[in-house]
Parts: structure tokens; sequence; C-alpha cells
């Protein structure tokens, strides 16, 4: 497979706009289901885009971390959500706490966005390697 110069061009630019998206549904889904597994998809489908454009090792290269890494540190990252739970001895782990801190307008903070943050990261690293093998065996 040969991309375009526009595609190749293009790619670059276009990376980052999946990535705000992705960040947006991150940050605004923590207080609805989901938040973190679309906007893994979201990035995943940017990292797709520029791995078609540029190749799968530049994609790998823009993601700075190995897909597997990514995975791991999503895994971990979620799991840690629940250790404030362990602190208090009457709740049960992954209960979630929050806390609103004002910045001009209130901000709603929790455990439940570290959550979700572990959660897009395992995404984004699961579908990145997956993209990544399917365009290298496509070329």
């Amino acid at each position: 497979m040969n991309p375009s110069l526009i595609l190749r061009t293009s790619a670059p630019l276009l990376l980052w706009m999946p990535l705000v998206v992705s960040l947006y549904v991150l940050v605004r889904g923590h207080n609805d289901p989901g938040g973190g597994f679309i906007g893994g998809l979201i990035a995943a489908g940017g990292v797709l885009f520029y791995a078609i454009a540029r190749g799968p090792a530049a994609a790998r290269a823009v993601l700075r971390l190995s897909p597997v890494a990514l995975c791991g540190l999503g895994v971990l990252v979620a799991t840690a959500s629940g250790i404030p739970a362990l602190l208090t001895p009457e709740t049960p782990y992954l209960t979630h706490f929050w806390w609103f801190p004002t910045l001009g307008v209130t901000l709603p903070l929790g455990t439940a966005l570290v959550f979700d943050l572990g959660v897009y990261l395992t995404v984004l690293g699961m579908a990145s390697a997956l993209f990544c093998a399917l365009v290298e065996e496509a070329q």
C-alpha cells in the first residue's frame, strides 16, 4: 500500500483532532458510563489513520510507549483507583470518592475519573496494537 502525498501530509495534522476529542469524551464521560472506553477507541482511530498514512512503526513512535505497555499501565491505573477505598475499612474495593473543587466553576473530580483513565489507556493500547498489526499485514 502506497498512501497518497495528501494523506501522508495531512496525517500528522489530523492525528491530534481525534486525540483532543477523545480527551474531551474521557473527561466529560467520567460522570456517565463509557467515557474511558469510547475515548480510547476514538484516540485509537486517530492512531489507525496515522498508521495507514505513515506506517505502523511511525504510529508506534507517536504513542511514545509500546501498545502493550499502554495496556499494562492502564490496568495498573484502573486497579489503583480502588486504593482510596481500601484505606477506609468500612467501604468495599472500588467504592469511588468525589471531590468538588471550585475553580470558577464546580468541577467534579473523583476516583471514577482515575478508573476511566485506566480504561482509556488499556483500550488505546489494545486497539493500537491490533490496528498496527493489521496495517503491517496489509503492507
